[in-house]
């Protein structure tokens, strides 16, 4: 990690940008598997298959047998930990459920709105070098909740053909059965066009490499709409005096090990702090198995030497993290001043990999400064909120007059009309 001392304010941007990945060409070669989908379906989707993860089956969706036998291949300690993390995560996205009651904004008229879930909504959970079956509770939990007529999960196959059980035993703890074994820019295409075995789907959730964050960004251009922009995994972690050393250090490696173009930063006003981060870190990323992609994050990330809890706030909501750690005096009344962050975890005893895995929150979260003005994963990310209004005779009768001088100022006539046609009707 490279080490700062007080850096003056108009240096902080630069010091704090992110990896840049190499985009040449990327945009280009994912439009031309996207196109090759939308025309061929099948048949494309399995030629990048085989092209990409080296799956030569004709297969795309998971059958029944294999989605029952998942149990059977898991042990039970992780088959109860996957139970209680969806028990967590349904616990607290159950509560963001908001009904609103009916307004009469005046005498006679009633305005208000309702939860619609998205009818259909696709899943994608990389596979990549580990199974991220936590992320199958992280988005089809509360797509169940929100009430989702149709929810399908694509995830990237093994050579053999078969997904790791552990994720289809997550998806059938989150209930959701229509299962395919379809990864990177060919599941977004699936998901986006629709193919004979695929159904086209309204709305792409989930996280994933260059290519599907390309595929997820491109066809949201015209076509689909999707979560959030993503990109590589990220903490901040605030620390004072009265941090543990080990304990950031570890919270720091958790996301370095996502490998090289993931960030973590490190903000303190202690300098025996920092010195005794660095060397924790020195020695706990020997012990990792993924040690060679940590040191290719920690080769792109920051530590600052700050002056004050307000300097490292400032800096913290410029960054604006995908996860924040506060490891610090006070951390909840510091948690109120945050501004910009994905996700906060207050305390000493709460790691990140808390939201990560099981605490309840979601870890589909902005990453990349996004989190200044997009929400993570949510309820209110699988549904839609349509209003309504019904006015009465003598409703009309007091806001018609209102309605008519501003069309008129709009000069729209036949908005005017609409109202003066009923208020004639009306009569006095």
């Amino acid at each position: 990690m490279q080490t700062y001392v007080n850096p003056p304010r108009n240096q902080w941007d630069e010091l704090l940008q992110r990896p840049q990945l190499d985009v040449s060409g990327l945009y280009e070669q994912v439009q031309s598997v996207l196109d090759e989908i939308e025309v061929a379906g099948d048949q494309a989707v399995l030629k990048y298959s085989r092209m990409f993860d080296g799956y030569e089956g004709a297969e795309l969706q998971v059958g029944e047998e294999e989605i029952a036998a998942a149990s059977s291949k898991i042990t039970k300690e992780l088959k109860s930990a996957i139970e209680t993390a969806a028990q967590n995560i349904k616990t607290f996205h159950a509560t963001q459920w908001q009904l609103m009651e009916k307004v009469e904004t005046q005498p006679g008229v009633t305005c208000w709105q309702k939860n619609v879930p998205i009818e259909k909504v696709g899943l994608y959970v990389p596979g990549g070098t580990a199974p991220l079956f936590s992320t199958v509770l992280m988005l089809g939990v509360p797509a169940k909740i929100a009430g989702c007529r149709e929810i399908i999960l694509c995830t990237p196959p093994g050579k053999d053909g078969k997904i790791h059980p552990a994720i289809l035993y997550a998806a059938s703890v989150a209930g959701i059965d229509k299962i395919y074994k379809i990864g990177g820019i060919q599941a977004i295409g699936a998901m986006t066009f629709g193919t004979e075995s695929v159904p086209k789907v309204y709305k792409i959730f989930g996280p994933g490499n260059k290519y599907v964050t390309a595929a997820k960004q491109l066809v949201s251009l015209k076509n689909m709409a999707i979560d959030m922009p993503a990109g590589p995994s990220e903490v901040l972690i605030m620390a004072d005096e009265s941090a543990n050393p080990a304990f950031v250090a570890a919270d720091l490696l958790s996301q370095a090990e996502h490998g090289a173009g993931s960030q973590v930063i490190l903000l303190t006003t202690v300098p025996e702090l920092l010195d005794a981060v660095m060397a924790e870190v020195e020695k706990q990323v020997k012990s990792l198995p993924r040690e060679d992609g940590a040191r290719g994050a920690l080769n792109d990330s920051r530590a600052f030497l700050l002056t004050s809890i307000d300097e490292m706030i400032k800096m913290s909501d410029l960054y604006a993290p995908e996860h924040l750690i506060l490891a610090v005096n006070d951390a909840e009344e510091v948690a109120d001043r945050i501004i910009n962050a994905g996700s906060v975890f207050i305390g000493h005893y709460t790691p990140e990999s808390a939201g990560d895995y099981a605490s309840g929150t979601n870890h589909t979260l902005p990453t990349y400064g996004h989190a200044r003005t997009y929400s993570g994963v949510n309820i209110d990310s699988y549904i839609r909120k349509v209003t309504f209004q019904h006015i009465t005779p003598e409703g009309l009768k007091q806001l018609g007059p209102v309605i008519q001088e501003m069309a008129a100022a709009e000069m729209l006539d036949a908005h005017k009309n609409a109202v003066t046609i009923r208020l004639n009707e009306i009569g006095d």
